[in-house]
Protein backbone atom coordinates (compact mmCIF):
# COMPACT_ATOMS: atom_id res chain seq x y z
CA UNK A 1 0.00 0.00 0.00
CA UNK A 2 3.02 2.49 1.30
CA UNK A 3 4.79 0.79 -1.67
CA UNK A 4 1.94 2.17 -4.24
CA UNK A 5 1.49 5.57 -2.58
CA UNK A 6 5.01 6.52 -3.07
CA UNK A 7 5.13 5.30 -6.46
CA UNK A 8 1.95 7.06 -7.69
CA UNK A 9 3.41 10.76 -5.54
CA UNK A 10 6.91 10.15 -7.75
CA UNK A 11 4.99 9.22 -10.75
CA UNK A 12 2.84 12.43 -10.05
CA UNK A 13 6.26 14.79 -9.23
CA UNK A 14 7.85 13.14 -12.53
CA UNK A 15 4.93 14.40 -14.76
CA UNK A 16 4.36 17.76 -12.99
CA UNK A 17 7.73 18.67 -13.58
CA UNK A 18 7.68 17.45 -17.19
CA UNK A 19 5.27 19.58 -17.62
CA UNK A 20 6.44 22.96 -16.17
CA UNK A 21 10.01 21.63 -18.70
CA UNK A 22 7.88 21.46 -21.70
CA UNK A 23 5.47 24.48 -20.60
CA UNK A 24 8.88 27.22 -20.38
CA UNK A 25 10.58 25.76 -23.12
CA UNK A 26 7.49 25.17 -26.18
CA UNK A 27 5.59 28.03 -24.73
CA UNK A 28 7.94 30.34 -23.62
CA UNK A 29 11.97 29.99 -24.66
CA UNK A 30 11.01 28.64 -28.42
CA UNK A 31 8.70 31.47 -29.15
CA UNK A 32 10.93 33.99 -27.97
CA UNK A 33 14.20 32.18 -30.09
CA UNK A 34 11.87 32.30 -33.45
CA UNK A 35 10.67 35.35 -32.95
CA UNK A 36 14.25 36.77 -32.35
CA UNK A 37 15.44 34.91 -35.16
CA UNK A 38 12.85 36.18 -37.68
CA UNK A 39 12.52 39.67 -36.53
CA UNK A 40 16.99 39.57 -36.89
CA UNK A 41 17.24 37.75 -40.18
CA UNK A 42 13.78 39.15 -42.05
CA UNK A 43 11.94 41.72 -39.72
CA UNK A 44 9.98 42.58 -42.80
CA UNK A 45 8.17 39.23 -43.46
CA UNK A 46 7.75 38.53 -39.83
CA UNK A 47 5.65 41.66 -39.38
CA UNK A 48 3.56 40.73 -42.46
CA UNK A 49 4.96 41.87 -45.42
CA UNK A 50 3.48 45.86 -44.45
CA UNK A 51 3.73 48.05 -47.03
CA UNK A 52 4.29 51.72 -46.01
CA UNK A 53 3.53 55.31 -47.77
CA UNK A 54 2.80 58.73 -47.03
CA UNK A 55 5.97 59.26 -44.44
CA UNK A 56 5.83 55.66 -42.56
CA UNK A 57 2.38 55.45 -42.65
CA UNK A 58 1.31 51.29 -42.88
CA UNK A 59 -1.64 51.01 -45.78
CA UNK A 60 -1.81 47.32 -46.28
CA UNK A 61 0.58 44.40 -46.67
CA UNK A 62 1.85 42.64 -49.96
CA UNK A 63 0.63 39.30 -49.58
CA UNK A 64 -3.18 40.67 -49.26
CA UNK A 65 -5.28 42.02 -51.97
CA UNK A 66 -7.37 45.60 -51.52
CA UNK A 67 -10.39 47.15 -53.08
CA UNK A 68 -10.18 50.64 -54.77
CA UNK A 69 -14.16 51.54 -54.55
CA UNK A 70 -16.27 54.30 -54.43
CA UNK A 71 -17.94 55.21 -51.60
CA UNK A 72 -21.78 53.20 -50.93
CA UNK A 73 -24.20 56.04 -52.39
CA UNK A 74 -27.76 56.06 -50.74
CA UNK A 75 -29.37 52.14 -51.55
CA UNK A 76 -26.16 51.08 -53.14
CA UNK A 77 -25.65 47.41 -51.42
CA UNK A 78 -22.16 46.63 -53.95
CA UNK A 79 -19.95 48.78 -54.57
CA UNK A 80 -18.43 50.39 -58.00
CA UNK A 81 -15.10 50.48 -58.68
CA UNK A 82 -12.63 53.51 -58.20
CA UNK A 83 -11.44 53.77 -62.13
CA UNK A 84 -8.61 56.32 -61.47
CA UNK A 85 -7.20 53.57 -59.43
CA UNK A 86 -5.51 50.25 -61.04
CA UNK A 87 -7.87 46.97 -60.05
CA UNK A 88 -7.17 44.00 -58.85
CA UNK A 89 -8.97 40.49 -59.60
CA UNK A 90 -12.83 40.54 -59.21
CA UNK A 91 -15.02 39.60 -56.08
CA UNK A 92 -18.18 38.10 -55.52
CA UNK A 93 -20.95 40.20 -56.97
CA UNK A 94 -18.54 41.49 -59.50
CA UNK A 95 -18.37 38.42 -61.82
CA UNK A 96 -15.99 36.80 -59.08
CA UNK A 97 -15.58 32.83 -58.76
CA UNK A 98 -15.01 33.69 -55.07
CA UNK A 99 -17.00 33.74 -51.69
CA UNK A 100 -14.68 37.02 -50.71
CA UNK A 101 -16.50 40.60 -51.29
CA UNK A 102 -14.15 43.02 -49.93
CA UNK A 103 -11.19 40.73 -49.43
CA UNK A 104 -12.29 39.96 -45.97
CA UNK A 105 -9.38 37.26 -44.28
CA UNK A 106 -12.06 35.69 -42.35
CA UNK A 107 -13.92 35.01 -46.14
CA UNK A 108 -11.10 33.47 -47.64
CA UNK A 109 -11.81 30.93 -49.77
CA UNK A 110 -13.61 30.09 -53.23
CA UNK A 111 -16.93 28.93 -54.60
CA UNK A 112 -15.55 26.01 -55.89
CA UNK A 113 -17.73 26.06 -59.02
CA UNK A 114 -16.50 23.49 -61.83
CA UNK A 115 -15.44 25.19 -65.36
CA UNK A 116 -19.12 24.66 -66.83
CA UNK A 117 -20.82 25.74 -64.20
CA UNK A 118 -23.72 28.47 -65.74
CA UNK A 119 -23.46 30.86 -63.02
CA UNK A 120 -19.50 30.69 -63.15
CA UNK A 121 -19.58 31.39 -66.90
CA UNK A 122 -22.35 33.92 -66.56
CA UNK A 123 -19.89 35.80 -63.85
CA UNK A 124 -17.30 35.39 -66.25
CA UNK A 125 -19.49 37.45 -69.20
CA UNK A 126 -20.43 39.83 -66.69
CA UNK A 127 -16.84 40.72 -65.58
CA UNK A 128 -15.84 40.75 -68.98
CA UNK A 129 -18.27 42.98 -70.25
CA UNK A 130 -17.35 45.13 -67.40
CA UNK A 131 -13.84 45.14 -68.26
CA UNK A 132 -14.28 46.08 -71.52
CA UNK A 133 -16.27 48.87 -70.80
CA UNK A 134 -14.46 50.57 -67.86
CA UNK A 135 -11.21 50.39 -69.75
CA UNK A 136 -12.45 51.23 -73.00
CA UNK A 137 -11.61 55.12 -73.47
CA UNK A 138 -11.74 57.24 -76.51
CA UNK A 139 -9.07 55.76 -79.65
CA UNK A 140 -8.23 52.90 -77.23
CA UNK A 141 -11.31 50.49 -77.35
CA UNK A 142 -10.78 47.29 -75.75
CA UNK A 143 -11.08 43.99 -77.45
CA UNK A 144 -13.31 41.32 -75.83
CA UNK A 145 -10.15 38.63 -76.82
CA UNK A 146 -7.92 41.04 -75.54
CA UNK A 147 -9.32 40.15 -71.25
CA UNK A 148 -6.75 37.95 -69.84
CA UNK A 149 -8.39 35.67 -67.34
CA UNK A 150 -7.15 37.34 -63.92
CA UNK A 151 -9.00 40.18 -64.90
CA UNK A 152 -12.58 37.61 -64.59
CA UNK A 153 -11.61 35.50 -62.20
CA UNK A 154 -10.48 35.28 -58.87
CA UNK A 155 -7.97 33.84 -56.99
CA UNK A 156 -8.62 30.41 -54.63
CA UNK A 157 -7.99 32.36 -51.64
CA UNK A 158 -9.97 35.59 -52.78
CA UNK A 159 -7.06 37.61 -51.50
CA UNK A 160 -4.73 37.50 -54.75
CA UNK A 161 -2.71 41.09 -54.17
CA UNK A 162 -1.50 40.47 -57.89
CA UNK A 163 -2.43 40.93 -61.38
CA UNK A 164 -0.87 39.68 -64.52
CA UNK A 165 1.13 42.34 -66.50
CA UNK A 166 -1.35 42.51 -69.02
CA UNK A 167 -4.22 43.21 -67.08
CA UNK A 168 -2.40 45.70 -65.47
CA UNK A 169 -1.36 47.17 -69.01
CA UNK A 170 -5.19 46.95 -70.23
CA UNK A 171 -5.66 49.15 -67.29
CA UNK A 172 -3.70 51.73 -68.48
CA UNK A 173 -5.48 54.44 -70.91
CA UNK A 174 -8.04 54.52 -68.54
CA UNK A 175 -5.84 55.13 -65.36
CA UNK A 176 -3.88 57.76 -67.27
CA UNK A 177 -7.01 59.43 -68.48
CA UNK A 178 -8.83 59.71 -65.65
CA UNK A 179 -5.42 60.84 -63.96
CA UNK A 180 -4.54 63.31 -66.39
CA UNK A 181 -1.41 61.47 -67.19
CA UNK A 182 0.40 60.59 -69.92
CA UNK A 183 0.15 56.33 -71.44
CA UNK A 184 3.72 56.24 -71.75
CA UNK A 185 4.00 57.51 -68.21
CA UNK A 186 1.57 55.33 -66.44
CA UNK A 187 3.16 52.50 -68.40
CA UNK A 188 6.14 52.38 -67.35
CA UNK A 189 4.96 52.61 -63.75
CA UNK A 190 3.60 49.20 -64.55
CA UNK A 191 7.06 47.75 -66.41
CA UNK A 192 8.92 49.53 -63.21
CA UNK A 193 6.60 47.47 -61.19
CA UNK A 194 6.68 43.96 -62.32
CA UNK A 195 8.14 41.30 -61.00
CA UNK A 196 9.23 38.11 -63.13
CA UNK A 197 9.29 34.70 -62.63
CA UNK A 198 11.04 33.89 -58.94
CA UNK A 199 14.90 32.13 -60.14
CA UNK A 200 13.66 32.49 -63.90
CA UNK A 201 11.05 29.48 -64.05
CA UNK A 202 8.74 29.64 -60.16
CA UNK A 203 5.45 31.01 -60.46
CA UNK A 204 4.07 33.89 -63.50
CA UNK A 205 5.05 37.55 -63.94
CA UNK A 206 3.04 39.58 -61.33
CA UNK A 207 2.17 43.24 -60.50
CA UNK A 208 1.58 43.84 -56.92
CA UNK A 209 -1.86 46.25 -57.14
CA UNK A 210 -1.05 48.24 -53.80
CA UNK A 211 2.50 49.00 -54.73
CA UNK A 212 1.79 50.37 -58.49
CA UNK A 213 -1.02 52.56 -56.95
CA UNK A 214 1.14 53.83 -54.38
CA UNK A 215 3.26 54.95 -57.33
CA UNK A 216 0.45 56.35 -59.17
CA UNK A 217 -0.66 58.30 -56.21
CA UNK A 218 3.28 60.11 -56.13
CA UNK A 219 3.34 60.51 -59.38
CA UNK A 220 -0.35 62.17 -58.98
CA UNK A 221 0.66 64.40 -56.16
CA UNK A 222 2.25 68.23 -57.14
CA UNK A 223 6.22 68.00 -56.34
CA UNK A 224 5.47 70.46 -53.28
CA UNK A 225 3.89 67.26 -51.99
CA UNK A 226 6.45 64.48 -52.92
Amino acid sequence: MNTSLTNAVRLLGAGLRALLVLTVVTGIVYPLAVTGVAQGLFPGKANGSEIEADGGRVVGSSLIGQAYDLPLGDGQETPEPDLKWFQGRPRNGLGANTVNTQYDLILSGATNRSADNAELARWVREAKAAVVEDNSVPGHPVDPSDVPADAVTSSGSGLDPDISPEYAALQVHRVAERNGLSAERVQELVDDHTEHRTLGFIGEPRVNVLRLNIALSQLRAPASER
